[in-house]
């Protein structure tokens, strides 16, 4: 395998959740009867407000911008800006998928998961005894 730096993989990783969020809420227009809900102003359990959707993007910016920050950085504020923004995403993941039946949203929902709870230990690992400081 191919040697890469904890950064470059914790941007991969980012980066990859990143495309996983679009994927997700593209495919989420699809479902009979939600276009209809948005056009009602509606996003699930939610109104849509300029508040909502603010918050909604605040969500989306957090993570695009880790992509940005991981590589930028210095390493220990970039090791623990993983840490708490790869647990906090974690939590996020699970929130959005309880209560959901649809089985695309439940994969994706797993395989966000799974790359925010990697960005939480890779990071944490980090620089532990023996650890590369790359």
């Amino acid at each position: 395998m191919t040697h890469l730096g904890p950064r470059v993989r914790l941007t991969a990783l980012w980066a990859a959740l990143m495309f996983l969020y679009l994927h997700a809420d593209f495919f989420a227009l699809f479902p009979q009867g939600h276009l209809g809900q948005i056009i009602a102003g509606r996003i699930g359990p939610l109104d849509v407000t300029q508040m909502s959707l603010f918050l909604a993007s605040l969500l989306m910016a957090l993570p695009a911008a880790m992509v940005a920050l991981t590589p930028l950085l210095p390493t220990t504020p970039c090791r623990w800006a993983n840490v708490g923004m790869g647990g906090l995403y974690t939590l996020v993941n699970i929130g959005t998928v309880v209560g959901e039946s649809w089985a695309f949203y439940l994969f994706y929902g797993a395989l966000e998961t799974i790359l925010t709870v990697s960005i939480a230990v890779f990071s944490y690992l980090w620089l532990r005894p023996g650890a590369s400081a790359h």
